[in-house]
């Protein structure tokens, strides 16, 4: 067996799902999917998770601990050696979300063994399930990497056959962040696209940036998802009071029409693991609901994704 110390949440959730969580010794600060994540060390430690900062104030503080420090995370190297890790999962994907590859293989190195280092790099949906086989390979069961990357490629193929079957492929603004705002990047506009739908603000498999909200007024999205970075539901539903103040957004149609989306993009879009596959159908579920009744939106109480805003009267 294999000691494993996760500093990321997909990661996490791939050893997770390759049948690896007895085999898991240490995690992250963010990782608690699964539930027995929540059981494990935590190695990595941030100032400001659930610190109740507002987005304005967390993207501020990100911006200025980049730039003085070159990284927002602290890891407990006593804590790690402790656990004496054969194998440490981490990423080059984005300092914001994890402690930085460099600093992980500089420290793997002092430890014993050394620890073998996997970083974990995805822009598109298929480098997400290449992670799922480098987890499985560094671990030591690549044959159940194959098991996992087969049932989910089935379910990403049943999505776009049938989302190909509609003629309507509704223009959809995935927002990443409110304060300010970001257009979604990596495998989000990929995901829109499987799911029936276009996103021309998005990113396709390039890093999510910061725009100009006088874009998405030009734009005019049909449809809008946030899928706010780290955020759940309640904590969405802030922004979106916020984003309800920006300048003429209640001129777009996602407003008029009542189309608005928070996800728990904590859980689903914003983490590259096996449940980027349950991102996509809740995007299906949105974008075609007629389609896709068993992955609509379920109402206020549902834990994926809820709709927010009044449908104003008339037609659309």
């Amino acid at each position: 067996m294999k000691r494993i110390v996760s500093l990321l949440p997909a990661a996490t959730e791939i050893a997770a799902a390759l049948g690896l969580m007895d085999e898991v010794v240490g995690v992250s600060h963010e990782c608690d999917f699964p539930r027995e994540a929540n059981e494990r060390p935590r190695v990595t430690h941030c100032p400001v998770h659930n610190a109740g900062l507002t987005s304005g104030e967390v993207d501020e503080w990100v911006r200025g601990s980049l730039r003085e420090n070159g990284t927002i995370y602290t890891i407990d190297e006593p804590l790690l050696r402790e656990l004496r890790p054969d194998v440490i999962l981490t990423q080059k994907l984005c300092d914001v979300c994890a402690v930085g590859y460099g600093t992980v293989a500089r420290l793997a190195e002092s430890l014993p063994g050394p620890p073998r280092v996997v970083n974990l790099d995805p822009s598109t949906l298929s480098d997400i399930f290449d992670d799922i086989r480098r987890v499985a390979e560094a671990c030591g069961v690549p044959e159940r990497a194959r098991e996992v990357i087969a049932k989910l490629s089935k379910r990403v193929e049943v999505v776009r056959r049938r989302a190909s079957r509609t003629a309507n492929r509704s223009c959809c603004f995935l927002m990443e962040w409110v304060d300010p705002p970001f257009c979604s990047g990596h495998w989000g506009p990929e995901l829109v696209e499987i799911a029936g739908g276009q996103d021309p603000l998005g990113r396709k498999h390039q890093p999510s940036v910061r725009i100009d909200w006088q874009k998405v007024l030009e734009a005019g999205p049909e449809v809008i998802v946030l899928v706010l970075c780290g955020y759940n539901i309640n904590r969405a539903r802030r922004d979106y009071e916020l984003l309800r103040r920006f300048p003429d957004f209640d001129s777009l149609p996602a407003a008029r029409h009542g189309e608005i989306y928070l996800a728990d993009a904590s859980a689903y879009f914003a983490r590259p693991g096996t449940r980027i596959v349950d991102s996509l159908e809740i995007l299906a579920g949105i974008l075609h609901a007629e389609e896709f009744p068993e992955f609509a939106p379920r109402g206020s109480e549902d834990a994926r994704v809820v709709r927010v805003g009044v449908k104003a009267p008339g037609p659309k």
